[in-house]
């Protein structure tokens, strides 16, 4: 995508429509997508929406207004030049990182962004996709390959940031003195809970060898990745072994019992630094009642420690420190791609929960592959900037949106970051 090349004529036609058809369905998974942001924040006050629980979160209206952002930033403004701006203070105000678009409003101070109002930021989204409307059935025939692949990309990030607003949202109402929740238990509910796991634990043999791993844009179905997915490269991989499942509460639960966060012995530096400044005992929304019993705070409320689910919200220095305890390793990136992909081709290697349960902590730094290229334009910002300092995640949670998870996919986090649906794997060299 290259915005330079896309504003030589004006992209609103009445008179080329091709693909009438594709258009229509570009349209229904927009509103679809849209849709389901704005369910999100239906159970929360407009209080609720405003509040930064920390500088790593951001407040739910924020989030509203800048995946509208995104879409008249990428698309309209790129595409639609003639269009004017809706508000030059919103340019402002929802900008996440994109240094080449101008100033924005610090990250960590998003909470004081009192105004613009709900219902504004709310209507800023309805005045959106009333121009992605039109500009989806009446652009340019010229122009659509690439309006289509900026939609896509605009579509993508919205779904990363449902997931965003998940887990901000958990941290702010834990934040609560009294019993919150943001959904009650049993009431309809777009993503599924964490599923129980009562598989048995087993060692799974995986061959060592060339691999291939990254996106492969040639044959996949689903043609959209991120750039850091690229390219499609080999990876020589010693034999390895991988647990069947995840990590449950109660094996994590063993560890903190034999003393897990009080030996630095299995833990790194850097870790054991973490666990003495954050006064660290248990993951984050655990916490021992009067009685001693171990509850946990959830999107449905607080609830007692389910042993037999997968243990969420680690950190890397806390899963690495586990592994450790259980005379492991926790896998390498490409071993979890491999293992994955051998999965999603039908190959029956017996893995449980690849995906929809636990993002999972690797070992591998978050690094360029050979010969990345990132996005063309603004978006080049996107996601090689922060290929440093950063630990890779693979999989996905149970808030992730469907349809957004494949083997290729490379998330990442800095090593102490716990408010995400992070979880464990263990691995071990043959």
């Amino acid at each position: 995508m290259n915005p330079n090349l896309l504003q030589s004529s004006n992209p609103v036609s009445k008179n080329v429509q091709p693909k009438t058809l594709e258009r229509a369905s570009v349209w229904s998974r927009y509103r679809k997508v849209r849709a389901l942001t704005e369910s999100l924040a239906k159970p929360l006050s407009d209080e609720d929406q405003c509040v930064q629980a920390m500088a790593d979160a951001s407040p739910t209206k924020w989030h509203l207004g800048h995946t509208s952002w995104f879409f008249e930033t990428v698309v309209l403004r790129q595409f639609w030049p003639e269009l004017p701006v809706y508000d030059e203070q919103f340019l402002y105000l929802f900008n996440s990182y994109y240094e080449s678009l101008g100033p924005r409003q610090p990250r960590p101070q998003r909470g004081l962004i009192t105004r613009p109002s709900v219902a504004q930021v709310n209507a800023y989204r309805s005045y959106v996709d009333e121009h992605i409307h039109e500009f989806v059935h009446r652009c340019d025939a010229s122009l659509w390959p690439q309006a289509l692949q900026a939609i896509e990309l605009g579509l993508n990030h919205e779904q990363q940031h449902q997931e965003l607003i998940l887990t901000d949202v958990k941290y702010l109402l834990h934040q609560n003195p009294f019993a919150t929740e943001y959904c009650p238990e049993g009431e309809p509910f777009v993503f599924s809970p964490q599923p129980t796991s009562a598989v048995k634990p087993e060692w799974l043999h995986f061959a060592g060898g060339l691999h291939a791993i990254g996106h492969d844009i040639a044959h996949e179905v689903n043609h959209f990745c991120y750039d850091n997915e690229t390219p499609r490269h080999s990876v020589y991989l010693y034999p390895f072994e991988l647990a069947n499942r995840l990590v449950t509460c109660g094996e994590y639960l063993a560890f903190i019992e034999d003393g897990g966060y009080q030996n630095p012995s299995h833990w790194l530096s850097e870790g054991w630094s973490a666990v003495q400044a954050g006064n660290w005992l248990a993951p984050l929304y655990w916490k021992q009642n009067t009685e001693g019993h171990w509850r946990v705070f959830t999107l449905h409320g607080e609830q007692p420690l389910d042993l037999n689910q997968p243990v969420a919200h680690v950190s890397y220095f806390e899963a690495a420190a586990f592994a450790s305890w259980a005379n492991a390793r926790l896998p390498r990136e490409a071993e979890l791609e491999v293992a994955f992909g051998e999965e999603e081709g039908g190959k029956a290697t017996g893995l449980q929960q690849a995906f929809g349960a636990c993002w999972q902590w690797t070992c591998s730094s978050y690094d360029a592959y050979p010969g990345f290229k990132p996005f063309e334009g603004a978006v080049a910002e996107y996601n090689g900037k922060f290929m440093v300092g950063q630990l890779v995640l693979k999989g996905s949670s149970c808030v992730t949106p469907e349809g957004h998870s494949r083997a290729s996919y490379r998330n990442f986090f800095p090593p102490s970051a716990r408010w995400q649906f992070s979880g464990i794997r263990l691995a071990r060299d043959l």
